[in-house]
């Protein structure tokens, strides 16, 4: 095992990949010169050199398309996005190109590439740049949409992701760049679409992701304190959803929450609320319920992002209410 930041995780896994495949490559804003926004990409530049590594301008929309553009062309391109709220200007290439290609043309072109970057909140940045899209991208056929919340998870879920045929939307978090954790020394690869019960539990099943599953976790320690067995279920994979594992754990706890960073109205939240309770009713003991963003815009001033995000005490308080403690 090693230790590795989450910066440290993604790029060992896309080096990797580059090693084994010629038909890698990288680029997005300031991936090159920079070592990347977020250091992620640190050194790949030396290493592969400026045509496997490329720096482009502040125009998404372009870029995008240029990364759709060659992986028609069969190359396997990362398609870098300084934060997930920059890719709105390239909604366009991604959901009626890359998401749509392979169905429109019966299978003749394939996509296989990987948008990727930070989602969510970071830390006093403003409503334009601390939003959760993942609703948005998993709500269209043709794209399958991962989101990590470990090194050990960046690491198998990158791979998996540029070794897939279709087009990934990969989401990390700006403030969990730095987080450490244990990963294996050799090579792995984990499927996408499987889930990952970070945390055993009996009396309430939190459901969660990126880095709302350190959220979850942290709420979990607190409620143990108080007697209450939280277990966290951590999707790892939006879409495909791993509905097998979702409804295993709910059915047999039989009390869910669902936490999300993202806002309430037609949410990923939401969704899983709908499929678990159509599909496992009969065991459930309360309904499911959700710890979402407040419904406003994100504010700028830390003490108002803290009254809108999804945090431990929240979730506490939720869990509390559902089990009537």
């Amino acid at each position: 095992m090693s230790v590795l930041q989450m910066r440290e995780a993604l790029r060992r896994a896309m080096n990797e990949e580059m090693r084994r495949d010629e038909r890698v490559f990288l680029m997005g804003e300031e991936v090159a010169e920079y070592n990347g926004a977020y250091k992620v990409s640190e050194g790949m530049l030396k290493e592969f050199g400026a045509r496997r590594v490329i720096d482009t301008p502040i125009a998404e929309n372009g870029f995008f398309g240029l990364g759709v553009g060659a992986a028609m062309a069969g190359i396997r391109p990362i398609v870098e996005v300084m934060t997930w709220n920059f890719s709105l200007v390239a909604y366009d290439q991604v959901i009626n190109n890359a998401a749509k290609i392979v169905q429109m043309t019966a299978g003749q072109y394939r996509c296989p590439i990987v948008f990727r970057g930070p989602t969510g909140a970071a830390e006093n940045l403003g409503s334009q740049h601390s939003q959760s899209l993942e609703s948005i991208y998993a709500h269209f056929p043709g794209l399958k949409v991962v989101s990590v919340s470990t090194p050990r998870d960046a690491v198998g879920l990158l791979k998996a992701s540029i070794r897939d045929d279709n087009p990934v939307v990969f989401m990390e978090s700006e403030l969990m760049y730095g987080l450490k954790g244990e990963v294996p020394d050799e090579e792995f690869i984990i499927p996408l679409g499987v889930a990952d019960l970070k945390r055993a539990g009996d009396d309430v099943l939190l459901v969660t992701w990126n880095k709302s599953v350190q959220t979850c976790l942290a709420a979990a320690e607190t409620l143990a304190a108080e007697g209450i067995s939280a277990a966290v279920l951590d999707l790892r994979t939006i879409r495909p959803l791993d509905e097998e594992a979702l409804y295993q754990h709910a059915a047999r706890i039989g009390r869910v929450v669902v936490v999300q960073e993202g806002f309430p109205f037609a949410g990923v939240g939401a969704e899983i609320v709908a499929r678990v309770q159509e599909a496992v009713f009969d065991s459930l003991d309360a309904p499911v319920v959700r710890v979402t963003n407040r419904d406003v815009n994100q504010p700028y001033a830390t003490n108002l992002e803290k009254l809108v995000l999804p945090g431990p005490d929240r979730v506490v308080e939720t869990v509390r209410n559902l089990l009537r403690r």
